[in-house]
């Protein structure tokens, strides 16, 4: 049997934080190329520690879906970030293509820790200018008066 038709286990010490990231976040590869695993699709853990956010960012053409192991998020998203919504442990999250977002821990003690999946074997991370949101706010503004 070839390796590419096995069942590959692969356990949290050879996970890869050498993937892509967002300031304020940490993300580990688990399923992906780079740990040689050929799949159609991106796996790892993503989190963020207590009292952070990350920046503002989109996943390109990729699709995102996640299971919230631990603590409480907020997630932001939309042309302003004027949409919010909280998950916490238990939760599924669907991220559409392209769409502008973030995540905040409203906790001053515990991380939020989600298992991530994505559509596609290369995670795609786009970051954002911090000022992205005010600037759509600002120009929207500026139409309007």
């Amino acid at each position: 049997m070839s390796d590419s038709s096995a069942i590959r286990i692969v356990h949290p010490s050879q996970f890869d934080k050498g993937t892509l990231q967002t300031p304020g976040s940490e993300r580990e590869a688990a399923i992906a190329p780079q740990l040689g695993i050929q799949s159609m699709m991106w796996g790892g853990l993503f989190e963020v520690k207590p009292g952070a956010r990350t920046g503002i960012h989109h996943h390109g053409v990729q699709q995102t879906i996640a299971y919230v192991l631990s603590g409480v998020c907020e997630v932001r998203w939309g042309l302003n970030g004027e949409f919010a919504a909280s998950a916490e442990a238990g939760d599924f999250i669907h991220v559409p293509a392209f769409l502008l977002h973030m995540e905040i821990n409203p906790s001053s003690s515990r991380s939020f820790r989600w298992v991530v999946v994505r559509s596609t074997s290369t995670p795609i991370v786009v970051n954002l200018p911090e000022d992205t949101w005010r600037s759509f706010s600002d120009a929207r503004n500026v139409a309007a008066g």
